[in-house]
């Protein structure tokens, strides 16, 4: 009956009289379901009791995905209007970041920007790369996700669009309180966005001198451009952002390279690159606010 299950204990017409059957358009009160349904709720009589509680089963997975469709995630972008709707009391992070020292920081300086109207709680901090278990734990407490010189991985990148999980990535502390208490006050600048536009993976370097350190690599998704600027990350962690110093197909300047292909790059400024290392290709997108 709807989303309960059981098997039929007692049965009772329209006069409290017990039967021990009923026909189409014969009343019954019944005993022995494992729940209260809603009047209109559809019922079905089966001969098993084990295959009762499996449709029961199903139809409790179907009304959580159901109810889970209509949760309406935080992001900083719609913060103020939740606020006003009453529908945000109190702001969830999660912080992760390359050290301890960051993780602190950016703690101690998100909780102190809580208002009479909402205060920022941060559920879970730590060191190292954005992992899955950060992304299911801030869907479950709908957290949004802080990124301190931290990356996710493709597979956790996923993850966070299905759950509808917001990340924020930041290299700078006082950029992280100033867009939250933006956001909680309404006034959020143009969204600025990152587009990763390829990946790649350092397979061996050469230190030339008088040149710097070139990494030869392959483009495992999407293309690199002359003009991207680079993210070059180790275990999880942020080593280089910025721009590329030069982009070679063997020994050819390029201004593109695409997945699939291999390619030499150097970093600008940066030399410290190591075999196994991993890059992310992106731009950067400037989105204005739209008004409702």
């Amino acid at each position: 009956v709807g989303i309960y299950s059981g098997k039929v204990r007692a049965l009772f017409d329209d006069q409290g009289v017990p039967v021990s059957e009923a026909g189409p358009s014969t009343p019954v009160e019944i005993l022995g379901i494992s729940g209260v349904p809603s009047a209109g709720d559809p019922f079905e009589v089966v001969e098993s009791e084990k295959y009762s509680k499996q449709i029961s089963q199903k139809r409790h997975d179907l009304q959580r995905i159901e109810a889970a469709k209509k949760v309406r995630k935080v992001t900083l972008e719609d913060l103020n209007e939740m606020i006003r709707e009453g529908e945000v009391q109190e702001l969830c992070v999660i912080i992760k970041a390359d050290v301890d020292g960051s993780v602190q920081a950016l703690k101690e300086a998100l909780e102190k920007l809580g208002t009479g109207e909402i205060r920022v709680k941060v559920i879970h901090d730590g060191t190292g790369g954005i992992n899955e278990s950060d992304v299911m734990l801030a869907s479950a407490s709908n957290a949004i996700i802080i990124g301190y010189h931290v990356r996710p991985s493709a597979r956790v990148v996923d993850l966070a669009e299905r759950e509808k999980v917001s990340i924020k990535f930041y290299n700078i502390i006082f950029e992280v309180t100033n867009d939250v208490k933006a956001a909680m006050e309404g006034m959020l600048s143009p969204e600025i966005r990152e587009e990763v536009i390829g990946s790649g993976e350092v397979r061996q370097t050469f230190k030339i001198s008088k040149v710097g350190t070139v990494a030869g690599s392959i483009m495992l998704s999407g293309r690199i451009e002359r003009k991207s600027r680079v993210r070059l990350v180790r275990e999880g962690i942020v080593v280089f952002d910025g721009e590329l110093k030069s982009l070679k197909r063997f020994k050819d300047d390029a201004s593109e390279v695409e997945a699939g292909q291999e390619c030499g790059i150097m970093l600008q400024g940066f030399n410290d690159i190591k075999d196994g290392d991993t890059f992310e290709a992106y731009r950067i997108l400037e989105i204005a606010k739209k008004l409702d």
